[in-house]
């Protein structure tokens, strides 16, 4: 049976390298099925979804990663993010002159800032420039520059699925040069087909059958978006009384829309009243 909207974790025993293989279907259709999309837009949200699902599970917290690239291209804003417990959403603005480039040339001059927040902790942040080919090599970037850490990911997306691979040397064993640049090499192979058709052991197998590998149980990824009124109502509320007041003088209602999901919230002047008793 194929393996669907999960992540799967693995470790090299006998080298310093560790990673992580995902692949999103059913996620993936509701994730995107709120957003406008072309064909170029479309694989550049399904890999950043696929990036934020490998990403939250290189940290042991609770809470949610969130990916975030910025530019003054036609592709103004790309969001993914993916909660501790694999629960992802995700939205883009573009304007219509997007086309297929590389990521970079679709933003222009930018910015990637990468988001860690905590429940019960202060978030943490860290920003990389827009540059390289692809989503997978500004992220090598940024771990380079914030982590000092050797780490490579390959993402791919489509209309039906998005896909991912990712390889990290860990912090004891950094100075296993050698073993990292010949595990590196082998998963240099991978094509994008069989990212798309091979499940998780299969692609081990297929690029790394002489290493010993440990293979952990699968964790199932969802679509979910958490808005909510309550939510909605402390932003409306930072506007500030006065401002709400003013809207409502031109309309019956205030209307919000959730980007993630579609969901509508609606407040009168009896909820904007409510918002500062």
């Amino acid at each position: 049976m194929k393996e669907y909207d999960c992540l799967r974790r693995f470790l090299f025993e006998e080298l310093g390298v560790r990673g992580e293989w995902v692949r999103l279907q059913e996620s993936w259709q509701a994730a995107k099925q709120h957003q406008i999309l072309n064909s170029a837009v479309e694989s550049q949200l399904g890999q950043s979804l696929a990036a934020a699902v490998l990403l939250s599970a290189t940290i042991k917290f609770e809470g949610s990663m969130i990916l975030q690239a910025q530019g003054d291209g036609a592709l103004r804003t790309l969001v993914a993010q993916s909660s501790h417990d694999r629960k992802i959403r995700g939205l883009v603005r573009y304007n219509s002159e997007v086309s297929t480039q590389t990521l970079p040339e679709m933003m222009g001059q930018g910015r990637l800032v990468l988001t860690v927040e905590f429940e019960n902790a202060p978030p943490y942040q860290g920003v990389v420039a827009l540059e390289g080919q692809s989503l997978a090599d500004i992220l090598h970037v940024y771990f380079l520059q914030s982590e000092q850490l050797q780490t490579r990911l390959w993402l791919f997306a489509n209309d039906n699925q998005a896909v991912g691979l990712f390889l990290q040397e860990l912090p004891a064993q950094a100075s296993y040069k050698a073993d990292w640049e010949r595990i590196e090499a082998l998963a240099n192979t991978i094509t994008e087909a069989e990212l798309f058709n091979l499940d998780c052991e299969e692609v081990l197998y297929r690029l790394f059958n002489e290493e010993k590998v440990r293979v952990f149980p699968a964790e199932s990824v969802e679509f979910n978006c958490h808005c909510s009124r309550e939510k909605i109502s402390t932003t409306l509320r930072s506007m500030g009384q006065a401002d709400l007041e003013a809207i409502l003088t031109e309309r019956e209602t205030i209307e919000v829309d959730c980007e993630f999901c579609g969901a509508k919230y609606h407040f009168n002047n009896n909820d904007v009243s409510t918002l500062f008793q």
